[in-house]
């Protein structure tokens, strides 16, 4: 096992093509080398998990809201300490959710229960160039993004005009004095650039014994009582960017064009939809982003399928009431909305 885990964050808004991202680096990381992936969503049920492709992935799924933000910072908190002291892989990709604030993350994993693992490698931001103008004067969640990331992944530019590029390159040129981008489309960057994958990790020769891990580790009740005074810290970044709720729709139609009918009918407010539906035995993804959508037939197994016929739509809260009366188009059936960041 290696005794130090490079990290790399990759954040970007919601649909900008991060898992598109994240399987580039999978599909080319050495077999040899330890892989641990932790992907964040949003809704209350995640999709992302089951379009990571691979065999024998290490992966940690947390839904329910953002790592970076109190609702689940607990649950991240937690998932880091076992990679620390259990997994303890050479590589640890983070795919954040579309609307977090990042800002934090150096500082979280210098937590001192952690001895000193994780390497803070890279940040990538990955940009929906086509949406991004529009998306960047309502959510404050891609200023903190683009704020805190030094890598600029410009995807889908072969749907963006000329104009829209220059524009977006513009904004994030406002934060950074000298910033570095790839104009792509999905995701394709040099990765050789970023990732040694010839090398393992490198250790710490200087690091004394004694800070090399602890075996028997922090009890639970332990472990506990650090997070609870981690979350009363009065210099914690806990308070989303943005008020955002999701809510998931059953689907019990037959017919994809059920999907398109809905997807029309959506509010201009909706940002992301998302969510694997079946017609005549075969699987195809339902995948919105800001009015732009798609259903198309997908190579996943069904066994890695979850949550099938169920989509999530995420969208400020006055835009629940237009995604039930887009709903009434077809067969469909919720439970309720979520909302991450309440106190209920």
């Amino acid at each position: 096992m290696s005794e130090i885990t490079r990290v790399y964050l990759i954040t970007g808004f919601l649909g900008s093509g991060k898992t598109t991202f994240l399987n580039r680096i999978i599909d080319v990381f050495p077999k040899d080398r330890k892989l641990t992936l932790l992907v964040n969503e949003f809704g209350e049920i995640g999709v992302d998990g089951a379009l990571v492709e691979g065999d024998d992935i290490d992966m940690m799924e947390i839904s329910k809201g953002s790592i970076f933000c109190v609702c689940v910072k607990t649950d991240f908190i937690k998932g880091l300490y076992e990679l620390n002291t259990k997994v303890q892989p050479d590589v640890l990709l983070i795919e954040s959710t579309g609307v977090a604030n990042p800002s934090d993350l150096k500082r979280d994993l210098k937590l001192p229960i952690f001895n000193d693992r994780f390497d803070f490698a890279e940040q990538f931001c990955v940009i929906d160039t086509v949406h991004f103008i529009d998306a960047y004067g309502i959510y404050a969640s891609l200023e903190k993004q683009i704020a805190s990331s030094t890598v600029f992944i410009l995807n889908k530019i072969d749907l963006a005009s000329p104009e829209t590029i220059a524009a977006t390159k513009n904004v994030i040129r406002q934060f950074h004095p000298d910033p570095l981008f790839f104009e792509t489309t999905y995701a394709k960057i040099p990765l050789d650039s970023f990732f040694d994958f010839a090398a393992p990790g490198s250790p710490d020769s200087k690091m004394p014994a004694s800070q090399k891990g602890n075996p028997n580790g922090l009890s639970e009740e332990e472990l506990e009582q650090f997070i609870d005074d981690l979350l009363d810290s009065p210099d914690l970044e806990i308070t989303p960017p943005d008020t955002l709720m999701s809510v998931a729709y059953h689907w019990q139609g037959d017919k994809l064009e059920q999907i398109g009918a809905m997807a029309e009918a959506l509010p201009a407010s909706i940002v992301r939809a998302k969510g694997f539906v079946e017609e005549k035995d075969r699987m195809y993804l339902f995948n919105f982003v800001m009015g732009t959508w798609t259903v198309e037939e997908t190579a996943v197994p069904k066994n890695r399928v979850q949550h099938k016929n169920i989509v999530i739509f995420i969208g400020p809260p006055e835009s629940m009431d237009g995604i039930a009366q887009a709903a009434r188009t077809g067969n469909w059936s919720t439970g309720g909305a979520f909302q991450p960041y309440s106190e209920d």
